[in-house]
């Protein structure tokens, strides 16, 4: 029988991320995994606020 959900898993959205090596390929991972540990903070957590704040900066840019 599976175990229910918690409420964090079920509100939890998930992406995975594909970099082209034109673009960085394995050095962007190497760059933020080391950023991630001398910000004691995981890659995930990085990676989400890169994007909250591009997707704030892009808005923001509409609205003028």
């Amino acid at each position: 029988m599976p175990r229910p959900k918690s409420q964090a898993a079920k509100n939890t959205a998930k992406l995975s991320l594909y970099i082209p090596p034109a673009k960085g390929g394995m050095d962007v991972l190497t760059k933020l995994r080391k950023l991630a540990r001398a910000k004691d903070r995981s890659v995930n957590y990085l990676v989400v606020e890169a994007i909250l704040q591009y997707l704030e900066r892009e808005e923001k840019g509409k609205a003028s």
